[in-house]
């Protein structure tokens, strides 16, 4: 596979995007200096069929309302691009321009893309063996905890190939090139947008490098521009975003705002929590359900709380869309509870460890959106991982230097403060959603006649297919070197679905197994080929049942969290006396993922996320004013150098079953809260925000110092 920035077409065009100046407004038109022969300006007029994508309302051309700075009004096509730019630099965008609203200061009824009401369980289904003891409230601990919004760690730029080999408004292929996690919805979006039959569009996949889900849909986006342009002009057409374009107007992980007041009873017991939830999700809601759903999710937790009262809100405001992000909010909502519960073992002076393993909800019991689930290897894990990073004696030792200088600046200046915390979290194996209702997904396998083996799937990572080659082999005994992964939309490749969740190692794996198990079989008895196709079908279950206040009419996959992987994280963090940055000093995670495919693998991907879920919670300044980032964070914004990359120890416990379980996204969820507790330990200060870096630090310090000198 090649990058998309790397494909070189003779004959193509280069195309660049013309982008609203203003955060909301109608558009009235565009003005354009004269075109010479051979450059081309496309605009939302020259869509011949829908203008937005498959499934989600985003325009491919902004038409009549401008939602967010930067979006997408017109394409311009040439063979220079540097005439491109100059042409680009003449054109003025029209528009009457309205007050664009922000997170910050959206009113509570307006901006609300859905919302969740719910009660879990409503006080009169409380059984009596889980009330606390007289259920009188005999403390009350609050917080409010922000996760602020991060940038995907893109190998190559957003873009897209796009060649068309018909006459205008024939039905002939059209062939997209472009790095997708969804291959089927860029076909699907593109036979729609160019009103074509779905099997004239092919989609070959190219190389997808780092993404953390930046390229599930906006590649979509992307293609059909491309797609639009080789259309028009019946030329190949290149579009590739610049770094700074995507820096600006890709999306990015969302904002979430989770505010928790939890009543706890005589012996430290939760009696009742109530939990408010806001989440940015820019302009044009995509996933709205599939975000909102997971952050509500997350913010539940894994502990006995008998009563439960959550008001969630996904917001849409005039800032690109944002999200997905590896976690799809799921990491937003552990990184709340998770902070409150260790905030409540603080003030009852007990190791936040112990705690957890005190009040971790029952070894049977379903999760609040109905899936029931097993969470008993939970205090074993905890265990394991305190071992590991020697925990507990850390805890004490660091818990009672804090009592010395409770309250107080640093009293010795050459020294560093340390702490130490610790953070669990679930992942499930697929979408709550399923992108369409009552579809399958799966993969061919093909044992050829030279004993060569394919595999047909629409699109697949180089570490996935490192891993299927030797599954395969050793089921058919094949040489590696002998095995072929064919990706992309052809007509004989089935729909795999989105590479997300976990899915393909999760699903998919099982169903390659499967495969290559019944060409085993029939090797020996049926003439070569043979091919075998599988496949899986959603289990739609009615979410919330019960607990919502208002049924939902959308259906989710039970699958999706049926077989969840859990994950502790613990980060010790030592405070600098002068400079007030926090060193990690190690992270340390204990994995319960079933069968673990490829250890060597796996260790990988949870270290390389490890690493990222340490720059979103403790470095990635990123933030949009009055609607867009501000102009130097292009060049400021930094994620983790090889010096800041501390000891990563991951360990693996329960491997002894046959399924394997999502385990990838669990750094994202459980680390955050964990550093987050080491740097409060150090400071005596009870934080609530990421990314918290030397700054906010600081100012815990300077403050201190001020009301001492009252």
């Amino acid at each position: 596979m090649v990058f998309v920035d790397d494909m070189m077409i003779p004959g193509s065009l280069w195309a660049l995007t013309i982008r609203a100046p203003i955060a909301k407004g109608r558009f009235k038109g565009l003005e354009c200096p004269h075109l010479p022969f051979g450059y081309t300006l496309i605009q939302s007029k020259d869509i011949p069929g829908t203008n937005h994508l498959d499934e989600f309302s985003v325009p491919i051309l902004a038409a009549e309302t401008l939602s967010y700075i930067g979006e997408p009004v017109a394409l311009l096509v040439g063979s220079d691009m540097g005439k491109l730019q100059e042409y680009a630099a003449q054109c003025r965008v029209i528009a009457d321009e309205d007050k664009p609203v922000f997170f910050e200061d959206l009113p509570a009824s307006e901006g609300v893309l859905a919302q969740r009401t719910l009660s879990i369980p409503s006080p009169q289904d409380v059984p009596q063996s889980e009330t606390p003891s007289e259920g009188i409230p005999h403390r009350i601990i609050q917080g409010t905890y922000q996760t602020g919004i991060q940038e995907h760690w893109y190998t190559d730029p957003q873009g897209a190939v796009a060649v068309y080999t018909g006459e205008r408004g024939s039905t002939q292929q059209v062939v997209i090139h472009t790095p997708t996690q969804w291959p089927f919805h860029v076909k699907r979006s593109v036979s729609q947008v160019l009103q074509v039959p779905l099997d004239a569009v092919t989609v070959e996949v190219t190389a997808l490098g780092v993404h953390l889900d930046g390229k599930l849909w906006y590649s979509s986006l992307i293609a059909c521009q491309a797609a639009l342009g080789a259309y028009i002009t019946g030329k190949p057409v290149k579009l590739i975003l610049t770094r700074e374009e995507d820096f600006r107007y890709s999306p990015k992980r969302h904002r979430t705002v989770i505010a928790m007041h939890s009543a706890l009873g005589k012996t430290g017991e939760i009696l009742e929590t109530e939990i408010t939830l806001q989440a940015d999700l820019g302009a044009q809601g995509v996933f709205t359900d599939e975000i909102l759903d997971r952050t509500c999710l997350g913010s539940l937790g894994a502990y006995r709380i008998p009563l439960i009262t959550l008001k969630g809100k996904a917001l849409t405001t005039n800032i690109p869309p944002q999200g997905p992000f590896a976690g799809f909010g799921l990491s937003q909502g552990f990184f709340a509870i998770e902070r409150q519960v260790s905030r409540i073992a603080d003030a009852l002076h007990q190791d936040p460890a112990a705690w957890r393993k005190q009040h971790i909800f029952p070894k049977h019991r379903a999760l609040a959106i109905g899936v029931p689930v097993k969470a008993g290897v939970v205090e074993l894990l905890i265990d394991m991982t305190a071992a590991k990073s020697d925990y507990y004696r850390k805890w004490a030792a660091y818990e009672l230097l804090r009592s010395h200088r409770h309250g107080t600046s640093w009293a010795v200046k050459d020294e560093s403060l340390r702490g130490i915390g610790i953070a669990l979290a679930y992942q499930g194996s697929g979408f709550l959603y399923p992108p369409q209702d009552g579809a399958s997904y799966g993969l061919e396998v093909t044992l050829e006649k030279a004993e060569t083996l394919e595999i047909r799937i629409t699109s697949c990572t180089d570490t996935c297919a490192q891993l299927w080659r030797k599954i395969a082999g050793e089921i058919l005994s094949i040489e590696e070197e002998h095995i072929r992964i064919h990706t992309g939309t052809a007509e004989d490749v089935p729909d795999a679905g989105p590479a997300s969740n976990s899915r393909y190692s999760t699903e998919l794996t099982p169903l390659l197994e499967t495969a290559c198990q019944a060409i085993q079989k029939q090797r020996f008895q049926d003439p070569l080929p043979i091919t075998v196709r599988q496949s899986y079908q959603p289990s739609l279950k009615v979410p919330w049942e019960g607990n919502v206040s208002v049924p939902l009419t959308r259906l989710y996959d039970e699958h999706a969290l049926a077989r969840l992987g859990w994950g502790v994280a613990v980060v010790e963090v030592a405070i600098d006396p002068i400079a007030y940055t926090p060193k990690i000093r190690g992270i340390w995670l204990g994995i319960a993922g079933g069968r673990v495919l490829s250890e060597k693998q796996a260790r990988l991907a949870l270290s390389t996320g490890a690493i990222q879920a340490l720059g979103w919670a403790a470095q990635e300044q990123l933030f949009y004013t009055k609607g867009k980032i501000p102009e130097p964070s292009f060049y400021t914004y930094g994620i983790p150098d090889l010096e800041d990359i501390p000891l990563i120890q991951v360990d693996f416990i329960g491997q002894n079953t046959s399924e394997p379980k999502g385990i990838g996204e669990l750094p994202f969820s459980s680390i955050p809260a964990a550093y987050v507790q080491a740097v409060s330990q150090a400071m005596d200060h009870p934080f609530e925000t990421i990314p918290l870096g030397a700054q906010a630090i600081w100012e815990v310090e300077n403050q201190r110092k001020k009301e001492a000198a009252l």
